[in-house]
């Protein structure tokens, strides 16, 4: 959770310094891969990179998803990521398991969505009476960033890769893919930048994101199971966007907070623990 909630804050951190969303892309890559390329070595693990499965899990949940986030990071504040990325999260990931699984839309899912749009439909009014509506580029980012994640996740269970090879497939494709375009076509600021700011963000991003963050989650949910882990989790964006408020001096309105609570009860789900079975 410290990591996931980090993430929103170190993400908005550096796109409001002197680095790109594309610099901070390249360094989450580019870390990643010089950490795993010498396991792999050492594995002897390569067969599965050339698997088109690898390869569509790594444009999914690496390339366009932290493209994505990055870039709506450099235009909207950390609680409108926690709603707009992570709350809608279990709205992607219902869409993404109905086509791609084929799988029915639970009981639980159904109120997890009403539970959000309820909130997010108060966050507009409260938006609209304070004529503060305002929904931008980012925030549109940050939707399909969420879009992405929900996909890669059902795509990751139909296949069943195992966790390591899924979690060195994205990385080190993603680095295939971006970095090349990013040397070739995309603008850097990389040059401006600090090196506690390069360094930050290339061992946070490329090392506790893509790597420590994968493992533990997986190993998490093996002995804790997906509920207790997704209840623990759903509060990082909820804790994020208040710890934004201090760390980067970002505003939090009223609306703000009625729609971070509803998407943060969404993923929570606290119902199911008066279920005596999951619906």
């Amino acid at each position: 959770m410290l990591i996931w909630g980090s993430f929103t804050l170190l993400s908005r951190l550096g796109a409001t310094q002197s680095m790109t969303s594309w610099d901070i892309g390249a360094l989450r890559f580019v870390t990643a891969a010089l950490v795993l390329i010498p396991i792999q070595i050492y594995r002897r693990e390569w067969r599965f990179l050339l698997d088109w499965r690898a390869w569509v899990l790594a444009m999914l949940g690496g390339v366009a998803y932290a493209s994505l986030a990055y870039l709506g990071f450099g235009y909207a504040p950390a609680a409108h990521a926690a709603i707009w990325m992570t709350g809608m999260l279990p709205f992607w990931t219902a869409i993404a398991a109905l086509i791609v699984l084929r799988e029915a839309m639970t009981l639980n899912n159904w109120i997890s969505l009403a539970v959000i749009a309820t909130g997010l439909t108060g966050m507009s009014l409260l938006m609209l009476e304070q004529h503060t509506f305002i929904l931008g580029i980012g925030d549109l980012f940050f939707f399909m960033a969420s879009m992405a994640w929900g996909f890669y996740t059902a795509f990751l269970k139909r296949w069943m890769l195992p966790p390591w090879q899924a979690m060195a497939g994205v990385a080190i494709l993603s680095a295939v893919v971006y970095l090349p375009i990013y040397m070739l076509f995309l603008p850097s600021k990389l040059a401006e930048a600090t090196l506690p700011q390069i360094l930050t963000q290339a061992i946070f991003q490329g090392i506790f994101v893509v790597i420590v963050a994968m493992l533990t989650f997986i190993g998490a949910v093996e002995r804790l199971g997906a509920f207790k882990v997704g209840s623990v989790l759903a509060l990082a964006p909820l804790l994020a966007a208040l710890a934004a408020v201090p760390l980067l001096h970002e505003p939090l309105s009223l609306a703000l907070v009625v729609g971070l609570i509803a998407v943060s009860i969404g993923a929570l789900q606290p119902w199911r623990l008066f279920q005596k079975e999951n619906v």
